[in-house]
């Protein structure tokens, strides 16, 4: 960031506590099997899991009607197949009724033994209330399966991007709403006793129940810090942070989500594509103090407060800076959104 955005938001920068806000691990995980050894899944350490959440696969087969074409969520399928990862998810019901979010993984591959690896350990583990809930998974011969809560809205991108004509568009106190519900979920990752790093925050990654809280999702390549060393080039291109861009830091780092957290404020509340340059052209505008032409054309401007407005941009620059250490922490995100 030049000499002139420092400057200019010179007024909310803080000095960083040493360290983030743990949650203790007996808060993080669901029941877990009184006999480790009979789950099928131990070997990707996700005894955690309750053995009950286990789905066989002719029900899947029933719930998608035999994972029929027409039931594949589009807008989150294309993200998947865009990020080279073959697999699909289909709308389904299971026998009790519940609609479901079924992700099948491409088993043939070694990304999708790992992502479904990743997710289960990570999912099994945790609940908060802006991370998608898991319901079950199927884990038998060559098939591995993902079953999540059905969300109604879909995905944040599809809202962004491709919205049919007749649906009212995100206002203002939707979109910050919902930058609000993803700022806590990445705080409640973060602050876990062993903290985890998404590593892919971005829209098309971000589900919306029926009211519109942000629901993260795909973290299939989420990673503990205590594991934190990686040569992959991983995440959504226009959200890779500059040190991961660059290869100058092998080392993954609570701060890489920050980055990402930031360009996907600038998203929603512009509009604009990070693929497209949303980061540049956001910085352009600013210097030449565009706040308000800035906000994405589809929401009404009479309901703007422009010191809000300010505040917003703000933060989001902070989370862009270029050096990872000038990024402010989840907590005290959270703490300027409120």
């Amino acid at each position: 960031m030049d000499n002139y955005l420092k400057a200019l938001f010179s007024c909310i920068r803080f000095k960083k506590p040493s360290h983030q806000t743990r949650t203790p691990a007996s808060q993080t995980r669901i029941r877990s099997t009184n006999n480790p050894q009979h789950n099928p899944i131990t070997t990707y350490n996700s005894y955690y899991f309750d053995q009950y959440s286990r789905i066989s696969m002719a029900e899947l087969t029933a719930a998608t009607k035999n994972f029929f074409p027409d039931l594949i969520l589009r807008d989150i399928t294309e993200d998947i197949l865009a990020n080279s990862r073959l697999s699909f998810v289909y709308k389904g019901q299971l026998s009790n009724g519940l609609v479901v979010a079924v992700k099948k993984l491409n088993s043939y591959d070694f990304q999708g033994v790992r992502e479904f690896r990743a997710e289960m350990e990570t999912l099994g583990k945790i609940r908060h209330r802006n991370i998608l809930p898991i319901v079950g998974y199927c884990d038998s011969d060559n098939d591995r399966l993902l079953v999540f809560k059905f969300m109604e809205r879909g995905s944040l991108a599809r809202w962004l991007y491709g919205a049919p004509s007749d649906e009212t568009p995100l206002s203002w106190e939707r979109r910050i709403k919902i930058i609000r519900g993803v700022a806590n979920g990445l705080l409640y990752l973060h602050g876990l006793e062993n903290p985890i790093t998404h590593r892919n925050i971005s829209a098309s990654n971000i589900l919306l129940d029926y009211d519109f809280e942000a629901q993260i999702t795909h973290f299939g390549l989420a990673k503990r810090i205590e594991s934190s060393y990686s040569t992959d080039l991983v995440g959504t291109m226009g959200y890779w942070p500059p040190e991961y861009r660059n290869f100058s830091c092998g080392k993954v780092t609570l701060m890489g989500d920050v980055y990402s957290f930031g360009v996907l404020m600038l998203e929603i509340a512009t509009g604009w594509s990070p693929k497209e340059g949303v980061v540049d052209r956001a910085k352009e505008m600013m210097v030449q103090n565009s706040k308000k032409q800035m906000i994405d054309s589809k929401i009404t401007r009479k309901v703007l407060i422009e010191a809000n407005v300010v505040k917003y941009f703000k933060i989001a620059f902070l989370c862009i800076a270029e050096s990872p250490r000038e990024r402010p922490t989840m907590t005290q995100i959270v703490n300027l959104l409120d």
